[in-house]
């Protein structure tokens, strides 16, 4: 009998409501594991987005190679690359959508802010190849090299920095890779650029996936 309040005690503590600490702890690792389940750089969307641009930039290169001299790229590859890149761009946007539901404040302010800033630096992109067009320069920087290479160097370099402003470094290694690639690329001529932008950005996407997936499983494995 003399053991019941005691017996009560230990069973009310341990029941009892979380220390404040405990509590914001627990709340961020349940944060983090729904934005690691729904997160816009899944693996599976990484791999899409791998087929994607290889798809996506191969389909241009196939209608480039052969050019001599270099006109650009054919309307039928165009219309291609574009309806890839817009299943990218749909997948990337519901998995956003999924990722911040519920969320607001700052966090969600920052990060359209940040896309707003992506959009507009890809806008200019194809202003200014406008811009070269009307000032007469060659076929092969204005409908090869300069598509080919200058929009993800631009915007990769843009969400690089966005990316690091946040202490997001998954994306700004991917991001950084993805500009890096759009340097080397320039170096492969019009008709080259194309090919190495397919496969290099395939590579760096498909490294993406792989990093995810090692990542989720090391933080269920850790205690």
């Amino acid at each position: 009998m003399n053991n019941a309040p005691g017996t009560d005690e230990t069973v009310a503590d341990d029941d009892g409501p979380l220390d404040p600490h405990e509590a914001a702890a627990l709340l961020d690792q349940t944060t983090q594991q729904a934005r690691r389940k729904f997160q816009p750089s899944s693996p599976l969307l990484n791999v899409l987005r791998a087929i994607v641009v290889l798809g996506a930039f191969g389909a241009v290169w196939l209608s480039v190679r052969d050019q001599h001299p270099y006109v650009g790229p054919n309307g039928w590859a165009i219309a291609a690359a574009y309806v890839l890149v817009g299943i990218v761009i749909g997948g990337t946007v519901s998995a956003m959508r999924r990722a911040n539901a519920g969320v607001s404040g700052p966090s969600q302010r920052q990060q359209r802010a940040g896309i707003a800033v992506l959009l507009v630096a890809w806008a200019a992109v194809y202003v200014f190849e406008g811009a070269l067009a009307a000032a007469g320069a060659p076929h092969a920087i204005v409908y090869g090299l300069y598509p080919a290479t200058a929009p993800l160097l631009i915007v990769g370099l843009a969400g690089a920095a966005n990316a690091a402003g946040r202490q997001d470094w998954p994306s700004l290694g991917a991001t950084l890779s993805a500009a890096i690639v759009a340097m080397v690329a320039a170096f492969g001529g019009p008709a080259g650029a194309w090919l190495i932008m397919g496969i290099g950005l395939c590579v760096v996407f498909l490294g993406s996936a792989v990093f995810t997936v090692w990542q989720q499983r090391r933080s269920v494995v850790r205690p």
